[in-house]
């Protein structure tokens, strides 16, 4: 996975206040945490880091104010109707080191005709070398029968990644399509419904 450089500057200013004038400046507030070193609270380019965060566990390069370190993204905040970047929690990283991350799970193929695919999981828990993250798994999908599922343990997971989700997770399953018998029953018990309430309707006249 390459890594994404983005400039970083100390942010001694804190509260609300604060962060709504880093906002207004196009920046974003960031904590970077991890291997018991004290938090640093910096500020970060808006843009940069709204198109570094388009990466599932991007790796991100912080630079500048006496901080050099990698750093994985593990909490974002949004704005809820814009969608612009509030606050990002970022976690220290070490060359080599493991870390367990959530990569995305797509499925390729279809299933038998006669059933529907039903994806439980979009995403599956695995640990990896902070630097050589995968960007997901495929699962295949092709002719399963109604009543098949793909577990977590089946996945066939990228070189360097362990499973570190129950093995038991359920991905994906494969249910019967849904007949059409019960509608078309229903539509007939409302036209016999609605006959008899016209025979009576005329009766009573």
């Amino acid at each position: 996975m390459s890594e994404v450089r983005i400039a970083a500057e100390a942010r001694t200013e804190f509260g609300k206040g604060a962060a709504r004038k880093i906002r207004r400046a196009d920046k974003v507030p960031a904590v970077l945490y991890g291997h018991g070193i004290d938090p640093k609270h910096l500020t970060l380019p808006g843009h940069e880091v709204l198109l570094a965060l388009r990466t599932a566990n991007v790796l991100i390069r912080l630079q500048g104010d006496g901080v050099d370190e990698l750093a994985l993204p593990k909490g974002v905040q949004r704005d809820p109707i814009k969608g612009f970047v509030e606050h990002v929690d970022l976690l220290l990283v070490k060359r080599g080191e493991k870390v367990t991350v959530e990569i995305p799970v797509t499925t390729t193929g279809d299933v038998n005709s006669e059933g529907l695919l039903d994806q439980q999981s979009v995403s599956i828990a695995v640990e990896a070398e902070a630097t050589h993250i995968p960007t997901g798994v495929e699962v295949d999908v092709e002719g399963l029968e109604v009543g098949a599922s793909i577990t977590a343990g089946d996945l066939k997971l990228p070189q360097g990644a362990t499973l570190a989700a129950d093995p038991e997770t359920v991905i994906v399953q494969v249910i019967a399509k849904p007949t059409e018998a019960p509608a078309e029953e229903e539509a007939a018990g409302e036209a016999a419904e609605a006959a008899a309430e016209g025979e009576s309707a005329e009766a009573a006249e």
